[in-house]
This record gives structure tokens, sequence and C-alpha cells, in this order.
């Protein structure tokens, strides 16, 4: 799940103008705002990445060699995927 860096910017932006509209806070510098954003995204995806490959690997290494794609793999995935996430914090 690659993202390019204009959807990126998008999607800091829709984060960051969602947050000033909320009134959650006030920024003193927008663009400092929505490099911190941007990082923030960029690292999430690259974490979710990081997992999906973890994951897979694992669901693949499974002694009885279950098939990608099938209801038992996207069982496995699921479980798996929820596992990580809370072993790195991010759920």
């Amino acid at each position: 799940m690659i993202l390019s860096e204009d959807r990126l910017a998008h999607l800091a932006r829709i984060v960051v103008d969602g947050i000033w509209n909320d009134d959650l806070v006030d920024y003193t510098d927008d663009d400092a705002a929505l490099r911190a954003a941007k990082r923030g995204l960029s690292e999430f995806v690259k974490t979710v990445e990081d997992i999906d490959k973890a994951v897979q690997a694992k669901v693949a290494s499974l002694k009885r060699g279950v098939v990608e794609g099938s209801p038992e793999w996207d069982v496995m995935y699921a479980k798996y995927f929820d596992e990580e996430m809370q072993k790195r914090g991010n759920k």
C-alpha cells in the first residue's frame, strides 16, 4: 500500500484540517503541522507494510499448508495481523 507524495499530502491536509475544524488544537505553524502529519502517516503505512509481510510469511510457514486466498488463510491472516498490531502498540 504505497502512497504517492500527492496522496500523502492530501491525507495529511484532511487530518490537519479536521483537527483544526474540531477545535482540538491551534497551530502556530500550519506547515509544521502538515509535515508532522505526513511523517506520522508515512510511519504508519511503513509499519502496516512490515506487518503485512511478516504475517504473510507466518501464514505461509504453517505446516498444514494454508492456501492463500482461502477462507482459512483469510482468518489466519486477520488473526496474526491483529496480534502483530497489538504487539507493536498500533491497536
